[in-house]
């Protein structure tokens, strides 16, 4: 099996997590049940999970040059992500995330900018595009991720590109447009406007998030759902992230360099089901990350699928 190289670009973050039993009313109070700190930012999660299942993954951002943000390079680094492209800068703070988690797994984040945005496609030479096969964009200024994707393309590398939670905030028009792959949740895909939509032509894949039900994938010759895992839900941080892994790592793998992305729906059932699988895993977690790998995935996917998925 040919395994493409990928990069991921976007934040590369320190998060700190809070789980509590319920969040406090106004002037309240509630304990802290437990209180972990690691690496996070979806650029980062992306490129850890990939590495996880089996990938020789790069991630391209910028981190300040403080304590958080060589604490997260050094969690990259031990994962063997490939850190070569991270900007740090002196001046700036890593950016910080702090993570509320209620009983249900839900999250609310509280998020300080910090360095995470202050790299720039020009930054980034145009051979690095020769050595990679796939670019996954996560957000981070629109008209970086677009500059990124446009370089791609020159290369004939394939583009995907989850916006996150801003992307009701920002002008991603011009990325959307330019992606091979978009992933969405249910909440993003309301956010965004017909315009925006209308910009995903026919020939583009656009993955819906669905959470507890799973996800639906609209292809230009159909649509494919999986309707997702019972599981006891602690901390949906990450998921996302690591199922945007599982689905580029089954993909992507199936195919040649560089690689040509599929037009039969069918192509597509095994991806999605090993996706859900990785977000699903990574939701039992008390982080934005869990130690993936092809064997444990299988364990979730032997009753719902026919094909092995291999190392």
């Amino acid at each position: 099996m040919t395994v493409p190289r990928i990069l991921s670009a976007g934040h590369i973050n320190w998060d700190v997590t809070m789980h509590v039993t319920a969040l406090p009313d106004p002037d309240g109070e509630v304990l802290i049940e437990q209180l972990v700190q690691s690496g996070g930012g979806s650029a980062a999660n992306v490129a850890v999970a990939l590495v996880n299942l089996g990938h020789s993954a790069a991630v391209y951002g910028s981190v300040g040059g403080d304590d958080a943000g060589s604490m997260a390079l050094q969690e990259l680094d031990r994962a063997g992500v490939d850190t070569t492209h991270v900007q740090v800068h002196a001046d700036k703070q890593t950016s910080v995330k702090y993570l509320i988690v209620d009983a249900a797994g839900d999250v609310m984040v509280l998020a300080n900018d910090g360095a995470n945005e202050a790299f720039s496609a020009r930054s980034l030479g145009e051979d690095v595009f020769d050595s990679i096969d796939h670019l996954h964009l996560t957000s981070q200024e629109p008209a970086v991720a677009a500059a990124l994707a446009e370089a791609a393309h020159k290369y004939h590398v394939t583009v995907s590109f989850d916006p996150g939670r801003r992307v009701g905030d920002r002008d991603f028009s011009a990325t959307i447009a330019a992606c091979d792959i978009l992933f969405l949740n249910q909440h993003e895909a309301a956010e965004l406007d017909v315009s925006s939509i209308d910009a995903v032509s026919d020939d583009h894949i656009v993955v819906i998030k669905r959470g507890e039900d799973g996800a639906l994938i609209h292809t230009p010759t159909g649509e494919q759902t999986h309707s997702g895992f019972d599981i006891d839900v602690v901390d949906t941080t990450g998921s996302g992230d690591a199922f945007a892994a599982g689905f580029l790592s089954t993909l992507l793998s199936h195919s040649s360099p560089k690689p040509k992305l599929p037009t039969a729906v069918d192509a597509y059932e095994l991806p999605l089901a090993v996706a859900n699988a990785c977000g699903a895993v990574t939701a039992k977690k008390p982080t934005a990350r869990a130690e993936l790998s092809y064997t444990r995935i299988e364990s979730l996917l032997q009753h719902k699928i026919k094909e092995p998925i291999g190392e």
